[in-house]
């Protein structure tokens, strides 16, 4: 499919924003292309990557993550956690003001502790269905959120969360200006005001969408310069892969994020480095990425038949350790990637086992763990099926070539997205893929899927995995102060994981980005968060 031309007013409205005086040959805009489209703008609901990449560049919230995931300041200056660690007290910078918007009777106005708790009983209101309004699940409600004056603000706990505050760092804790929200109601997603270093200033859904600098943004580098270098951000939707790559190569978009079967074999080698061909135009950045792939076996005797081969665990042990996934990622990644050879927890994230620690191929003792099973001297497994997404079908039939050679016939089944969400989230499957995206930097995100008042519907732990020993160490985990302690009882819960294998943990993920040269300071983070305040485009 090729990509549609762009309008020329759409054109001259980026361009007259983007351009560096003095400088028409190359304009100081950074380009990407967004593929599935982008739904609102409104924190709100900023609950996948597509969303929250944009709101990123127009709202801040208190707190920040730099690019080691250590929470640093944002619009507060400072904070204080109480020694029982209910209580967290922010001190707000006294220079952070909205973007210009008709609705402020001066244009714009400062940011005070009072917008924060309106945007927080915001996320917390039902006539919103703000997706993050769980992240408020730990707030105190009859002392709650209070603004103590214009600059200090106090939100009480109703018990020690210690990841509560990495938590305030994700976009919905964004702060947004209740005269606008409450004058545009749900067109606020299409039209937001926030306190970015980009302001919103062109949407056309089908087309592009258009930031500009923010004159009076804020934050400022180490030599005391006004963040951001930029001009402009400039978000194409093009749909098809394959298109969005050519326009890569034409010098029409400054970024590519992960590996596409478009690009992949084009771009990068076997072992996973840019294609020597391309070292002198393009740059590859890689590193952990908080995102582990994983198969979920459904562990609950009350939906699933005891007798189920699922339900021996020397089965479900057989299956980790029947396939070699050091082959797998480097034959169908490219190694972008990385065994999980660990636990649950992915590489990146304190708290987790090293890899080795986990599964490794040991293709010998998986065919005597199957016997054990029962399944021996001639006697067959019935055969299991795995159900996935064809994103992912690569992955199960190399597993199911691999699994043949200790004795397990393994089916695969295709569902669409949308249906197979629905069937995994309502335990309709025995065996299926999985992958969980870290919603805040804290082991204790990945740990809350097999803790047993998580189960779904509702909750995270889709494959209904229970044991005692495993929830007494998550809830002293979440209110341990502690922090060596904390990540010693993260730790033992992960061995617990691996020992119960209520999961097969496939690759830990890796953040790929793709650049033009001349594209300097865009960095990198495990959350794989687009950070464009210190980009900027060196000239020739």
């Amino acid at each position: 499919m090729q990509a549609k031309p762009v309008p020329l007013f759409l054109f001259l409205v980026c361009f007259s924003f983007a351009c560096r005086e003095g400088d028409q040959r190359h304009p100081n805009v950074f380009r990407y292309n967004e593929s599935k489209g982008i739904s609102s703008l409104d924190p709100a609901y900023a609950r996948n990557q597509t969303i929250i990449w944009p709101v990123n560049q127009i709202f801040n919230g208190l707190v920040q993550l730099d690019d080691s995931l250590g929470v640093e300041p944002a619009i507060a200056s400072s904070w204080e956690i109480s020694k029982d660690g209910l209580a967290y007290t922010f001190y707000l910078r006294n220079d952070v003001r909205f973007h210009r918007s008709p609705y402020f009777p001066d244009r714009t106005r400062k940011v005070t502790a009072g917008d924060f708790v309106y945007s927080f009983q915001r996320i917390m209101d039902p006539g919103i269905a703000s997706p993050g309004a769980w992240i408020f699940s730990h707030v105190d409600m009859e002392k709650g959120i209070t603004a103590m004056d214009d600059h200090t603000l106090r939100i009480w706990l109703k018990e020690p969360f210690p990841p509560f505050l990495s938590i305030l760092t994700m976009p919905y804790c964004c702060v947004v200006p209740e005269e606008v929200t409450e004058a545009l109601g749900d067109d606020f997603g299409s039209a937001p005001i926030g306190t970015g270093p980009f302001q919103f200033r062109f949407w056309s859904r089908d087309e592009m969408l258009v930031l500009v600098k923010n004159p009076g943004y804020f934050e400022k580098d180490g030599q005391r310069r006004r963040l951001p270098y930029l001009d402009a951000v400039n978000i194409s939707f093009i749909k098809d892969k394959q298109s969005e790559f050519l326009e890569f190569m034409k010098g029409n978009l400054d970024f590519l994020s992960g590996v596409h079967p478009a690009y992949k074999d084009e771009m990068l080698t076997r072992s996973g480095t840019l294609n020597p061909e391309y070292r002198d135009r393009f740059r590859l950045v890689t590193q952990p990425y908080l995102n582990t792939e994983y198969l979920g076996f459904l562990m609950d005797t009350t939906i699933l038949d005891g007798d189920h081969p699922l339900m021996d665990i020397h089965v479900r042990k057989a299956i980790n350790y029947g396939f070699d996934r050091a082959r797998m990622m480097k034959y169908l990644r490219n190694n972008l990637g990385y065994p999980a050879t660990a636990g649950f927890i992915p590489l990146g994230l304190e708290g987790g086992l090293s890899p080795g620690d986990g599964y490794t191929y040991r293709p010998d003792y998986a065919r005597q763990l199957m016997e054990e099973a029962g399944f021996g001297d001639g006697r067959i497994m019935p055969g299991i099926t795995l159900t996935t997404t064809s994103d992912y079908l690569d992955l199960c039939e190399y597993m199911q070539y691999g699994l043949q050679a200790i004795g397990i016939n393994l089916e695969i089944e295709v569902a669409t997205g949308a249906s197979f969400r629905n069937m995994v989230a309502n335990s309709n499957l025995p065996f299926f893929r999985g992958s969980w995206i870290a919603d805040y930097a804290d082991a204790e995100n990945y740990l809350s899927l097999f803790y047993s008042e998580n189960f779904s519907p509702g909750g995270p732990n889709y494959t209904h995995f229970q044991s005692a020993i495993y929830d007494r160490l998550y809830l002293r985990s979440r209110s341990e102060p502690d922090r060596e302690k904390r990540l010693q009882l993260y730790r033992k819960m992960d061995s617990i994981i691996v020992e119960s294998a209520p999961v097969v943990p496939l690759y830990y993920d890796m953040v790929v980005r793709f650049s033009p040269l001349e594209i300097r300071g865009l960095g990198s983070n495990p959350m794989n968060l687009l950070v464009l305040k210190t980009v900027y485009r060196e000239p020739d």
